[in-house]
């Protein structure tokens, strides 16, 4: 456990911090979901809105610290990969 006044602040801030970055990775996953869920059921348009919702949330959790910049830039290009295949 924590001893100093500033390291028993330090845990608080620390749990805050680890809050709102799950809240915000759960935010962006949910958005990738959409977007597989609408690949899997072939609705084209419906997958065009949805990925553009998702890269939308990748990027600012991107600028947040949450995800590394080339992971989101992947994830998002097989993503528009795989709505482009879709025919």
């Amino acid at each position: 456990m924590a001893n100093t006044k500033s390291a028993r602040k330090a845990v608080r801030v620390v749990a805050r911090k680890t809050a709102v970055n799950k809240s915000r990775r759960t935010l962006v996953r949910s958005r990738l979901r959409r977007v597989e869920d609408a690949i899997a059921a072939g609705d084209k348009v419906q997958a065009r809105e949805a990925v553009k919702e998702a890269e939308s949330a990748m990027m600012r959790a991107v600028s947040k610290g949450i995800f590394h910049r080339n992971t989101a830039a992947r994830k998002i290009s097989r993503l528009n990969g795989r709505i482009k295949a879709m025919s």
